[in-house]
């Protein structure tokens, strides 16, 4: 069985489990490790330096001291832990599509697949995850765990957050990421699929709370949620339209090709900033496009996580 078919089966996400298993078996067995495989390594003790053996791992700082070669010996952890964050705002459910399929996505949608196609992979290595969803409210939130039941409670989290309705409601981007910020002490692999649209706040405090995110040294990694076509491009013709902002309800009639220019060098310096800001704060940046392929994205993340594993 195709994963369309089995998509148009389950009328969507009805049965996200398996579709998320199906679409990870697609391309995560082409892989040699996996991509998340020693990132929890931390310092366990020293040992005497031993000639022959690899200086890497030399503590320089001690042999300054001591005059004496030692080795930071390291040890795996048991669990990784991974904190998904996933933005529920009305902008994150445009467009809003009647017969979603693996080719014709919108943005929750995006990262709802995407979301459990990782929760897929880190299960496999018996990892802890987490999750939290927001809006303008802290919609939903559990800490990392790695049992079954812990499992299937995110699915169910997941199935609600694509399939309810989501009207009028506004982004705090900057407020959540901050409580949730708060809320992961030890050492996390983060997830965060947003669009980074939010009405009434600066710029630079939605970046001021990307960076909280690095708090405790937690590796971040941000899928940036958007549709080019339509959020970038501006790319409607030009008939007399009214654009509705769906999470404000408010509204503006106008002809396409008459703001398209301004829009466009608006929206893209915003996203360069942002990629800028990603950069200078160490937080992995990827461009989720919803109009281009969905496997090929999340592909192209994992082989270039798993050079650096």
């Amino acid at each position: 069985m195709n994963l369309q078919q089995e998509f148009n089966k389950t009328s969507g996400f009805k049965n996200l489990e398996l579709l998320a298993k199906q679409v990870v078996e697609g391309f995560i067995s082409g892989m040699h490790k996996s991509p998340f495989h020693g990132f929890s390594a931390e310092f366990a003790e020293h040992k005497i330096y031993n000639q022959g053996e690899s200086t890497k791992h030399i503590d320089w700082k001690l042999f300054a001291k001591t005059d004496k070669l030692y080795t930071k010996k390291y040890e795996e952890e048991t669990n990784l832990r991974c904190h998904i964050i996933l933005d529920n705002s009305s902008s994150m459910h445009y467009p809003t599509i009647e017969n979603p399929s693996l080719e014709n996505l919108n943005k929750i949608g995006f990262s709802v697949l995407a979301t459990a196609s990782l929760m897929n992979i880190l299960k496999k290595q018996r990892d802890a995850i987490g999750l939290s969803v927001y809006s303008d409210n802290y919609d939903f939130y559990a800490p990392e765990k790695g049992s079954e039941r812990h499992h299937q409670l995110l699915l169910n989290a997941l199935d609600k957050t694509v399939t309810t309705k989501r009207i009028n409601k506004k982004t705090d981007t900057y407020t959540y990421l901050h409580q949730i910020a708060e809320k992961i002490h030890r050492r996390s692999l983060i997830f965060l699929f947003t669009d980074m649209f939010q009405d009434g706040v600066e710029d630079e405090k939605l970046f001021e709370a990307l960076q909280h995110l690095k708090y405790n040294k937690h590796e971040v990694i941000l899928f940036h949620v958007f549709d080019s076509e339509k959020e970038l491009n501006f790319d409607f013709d030009n008939k007399p339209k009214r654009f509705i902002d769906v999470e404000s309800g408010e509204h503006i009639d106008l002809y396409a090709d008459s703001v398209q220019e301004n829009y466009q060098k608006a929206v893209s310096a915003y996203f360069s900033q942002l990629k800028m800001k990603c950069a200078q704060y160490k937080i992995k940046y990827v461009a989720a496009d919803i109009t281009k392929n969905f496997e090929k994205i999340l592909l192209t993340y994992l082989v270039e996580r798993q050079k650096f594993a």
